[in-house]
């Protein structure tokens, strides 16, 4: 059985303190079947979701519609951002969809404030775009490793509502998602990386480094879910130790989102008739 998609968008949204050791990472809100069952509800997206993206990407190069949809993916290492990427965006048309994959800031961007990279990249009118990780990077690891003092952190909480206020009153919709797991199942997942040569890719010594500040990690994103989910930007937090279904909860959230926009096909800008008369003169 297929849980509504509402109903989903509100089991996984935050409201007040976020307390995420209590949260299993296992869990599937929502969702009371096994994974064949998700593997086969998560297909039962595409047809919709390629339909209402279309409508967007339609409006957008009308030139008739402002809205555009942000999914925003934060999570600890091998929380399956890439994964839901593939997965969930992999449902759409990629015309109508642009994907930036943030990393350290370079040089440049470190002379500038911290949304300063963040704002060119945003969808335009028409399009989805994915965040795999974000602007929450600089309230994260910037809070855990001490990149900023206290005063710059409490600083960018506040600058963080206010963009994505500004996104929203623009047009836009964010679906922001924190891919939850736990230490154990990080620890699995880093493993199958170092035993299987084909992943040995995905794997960074660096990894461990960060997992050694798992609590630290874990208070820094409670604080940021709590200070950052607004009326207008919710956070969701996704049970991700089954991956399975966290790309069906994320396409059913997205695919949430564009029906809400109550998106319609833009009208022709030419005499349809003429054009088809145009046509049969010519054949």
């Amino acid at each position: 059985m297929i849980a509504m998609a509402s109903s989903v968008t509100d089991l996984l949204r935050t409201t007040g303190p976020v307390d995420l050791a209590a949260i299993d990472a296992r869990s599937t809100p929502g969702f009371d079947d096994d994974k064949d069952a998700a593997l086969a509800a998560t297909a039962q997206l595409e047809p919709e979701l390629a339909d209402l993206q279309e409508r967007l990407f339609a409006g957008g190069r009308a030139g008739t519609t402002e809205r555009r949809v942000l999914l925003l993916l934060q999570g600890m290492d091998t929380a399956g951002k890439g994964g839901t990427l593939r997965k969930v965006a992999g449902l759409m048309d990629p015309q109508g969809l642009t994907v930036t994959a943030f990393k350290k800031p370079t040089d440049e961007e470190l002379q500038h404030d911290f949304l300063w990279r963040i704002g060119p990249r945003l969808p335009q009118p028409g399009m989805v775009g994915v965040f795999d990780r974000s602007h929450y990077e600089d309230v994260l690891i910037g809070r855990v490793r001490q990149l900023a003092d206290d005063v710059e952190i409490e600083r960018r909480y506040g600058a963080i509502n206010e963009f994505e206020q500004q996104f929203v009153d623009s047009g836009g919709v964010i679906v922001k998602c924190f891919l939850h797991v736990d230490a154990e199942t990080q620890a699995e997942r880093l493993a199958e990386r170092l035993e299987d040569p084909t992943k040995h890719w995905k794997y960074n010594p660096g990894d461990l480094d960060e997992r050694a500040l798992w609590a630290e990690y874990q208070q820094a994103y409670e604080i940021a879910l709590e200070r950052c989910s607004t009326d207008a930007a919710p956070w969701h937090v996704v049970p991700a130790g089954r991956k399975w279904y966290r790309n069906w909860a994320v396409g059913v959230m997205l695919l949430d989102a564009l029906r809400g926009l109550d998106l319609q096909w833009p009208p022709a800008d030419f005499d349809v008739a003429a054009e088809q008369a145009r046509l049969a003169a010519s054949r």
